[in-house]
């Protein structure tokens, strides 16, 4: 029996016909990932697909049991430290959100057997940290991803767009 760290083929079942893919929603606190993340599934939900979200459980801003984006858009979502937490769930998805990408430590491995397995996988996440370094295994994913889109913030300072999150306050913990 794998570690319960460890996904097993078995955890996508359910083979679709509509080969799977990946999609990389990536870019700098505030450009609106989580966002963008929401009105996707809600076109898989409104096409009849099963959806899943899965969020980050220690981001607790403004739920803790959502998705929810800085202007309180909410979308239900199962919250968990390690993607291989929700795979009980991962059978009966036929599409699959990720927020919060850059903390989850099986990131890489868990989209990429999603996708073989025939999911749609969207994962909106930071790329880089305030260093401008690639942030967690994110950047890792771009070339399997059949889609990445880069979205930009707008700068408070000046207000042009912002590539990357400045940091604001004195503390250098990423998370």
């Amino acid at each position: 029996m794998s570690p319960p760290h460890v996904l097993s083929s078995s955890s996508f079942a359910t083979m679709r016909t509509v080969p799977g893919h990946l999609q990389l929603i990536i870019g700098p606190m505030f450009s609106g990932k989580s966002t963008e993340l929401i009105r996707r599934m809600r076109r898989f939900h409104h096409a009849k697909l099963q959806c899943l979200v899965i969020k980050y459980k220690n981001d607790t801003r403004y739920s803790d049991e959502k998705l929810s984006t800085h202007d309180k858009l909410l979308f239900e979502a199962k919250p968990v430290e390690r993607l291989a937490e929700a795979r009980a769930h991962v059978a009966n998805a036929d599409v699959i959100g990720i927020d919060e990408g850059q903390f989850f430590p099986d990131l890489v491995e868990f989209c990429l057997e999603a996708a073989d397995a025939g999911k749609v996988v969207i994962v909106a996440a930071l790329d880089g940290t305030f260093e401008r370094k690639p942030f967690g295994s994110v950047c890792e994913l771009i070339p399997a991803a059949e889609q990445v889109i880069k979205l930009n913030a707008v700068c408070t300072k000046c207000g042009h767009d912002a590539a990357f999150t400045r940091r604001i306050v004195a503390d250098t913990s990423v998370e």
